[in-house]
């Protein structure tokens, strides 16, 4: 019995070494790279080093890479990064990258230009939509720029073309375009307004939110999940709908 017990013991011990070797802090940093808090400090066109994960994938082009990235403590937008397609392959949700580049100012979006990047590999993390549904009539909001999100019970509002014609969903923010273009929809919560897109580049025409985009009608119901992007004022890119 003594014998039976001393091993059960023993493996208990084994499993929860193996758990504290899994279990590693997301928020730890390497030597020279930023906390969040200290990232949002830095000044606009100060060199950041910063180490987070990859969220989601915008688009690849001519080596350049544009991602959406977070740690445990808040999101980040990278525009532009120098990758190689191959590289860009790698960067599965949830991958640790760390990131050096500038901290710019789009239209109120603040980013990440001019970057570069390597991948690492001690600990994956993919984030789970945080419930941001009070906060978006709110100037909070801004503080959750570029996290990952869900807003719940909105309201499908019309939408104008470039001429002033109402619809539930437009192909670009004035109606021009089409298939495969972005898709522009306005909702409501707490009496304001505000506008969403499915930004093409992260969810295509193929996919399930793309679709389901162009079967709203104005009045419905929705719940999303979404990148809190900026344009002037909150314009989550979003990645989910559900009625």
């Amino acid at each position: 019995m003594k014998k039976v017990l001393c091993l059960v013991l023993a493996a208990l011990m084994i499993v929860g070494l193996v758990s504290c070797k899994k279990e590693k802090d997301i928020n730890a940093k390497g030597k020279g790279v930023m906390t969040y808090a200290e990232y949002e400090k830095a000044a606009i066109d100060d060199p950041v080093v910063i180490e987070a994960y990859v969220q989601g994938k915008q688009s690849w082009w001519e080596d350049k890479a544009t991602l959406y990235l977070q740690d445990g403590d808040g999101g980040y937008f990278v525009y532009n990064c120098k990758c190689s397609e191959a590289d860009y392959a790698k960067l599965v949700p949830g991958t640790k990258v760390k990131v050096t580049g500038v901290k710019a100012n789009y239209a109120d979006e603040i980013e990440i230009a001019d970057g570069e990047f390597q991948i690492e590999t001690d600990v994956t993390y993919i984030a789970e939509a945080t419930d941001l549904t009070s906060k978006l009539a709110t100037d909070d909001i801004v503080k959750y720029q570029n996290m990952f999100a869900s807003f719940k019970g909105l309201t499908v509002e019309p939408i104008k073309d470039g001429d002033g014609v109402e619809h539930a969903w437009i192909y670009n923010w004035d109606g021009s375009g089409e298939e495969g273009s972005d898709i522009y929809f306005n909702v409501s919560i707490d009496g304001k307004t505000f506008q969403f897109l499915i930004e093409s580049y992260l969810c295509d025409s193929s996919t399930e939110v793309y679709k389901a985009a162009k079967e709203l009608k104005i009045g419905d119901k929705i719940d999303v999940e979404a990148f809190v992007y900026w344009y002037n004022g909150v314009n989550p890119h979003v990645t989910k709908i559900t009625k």
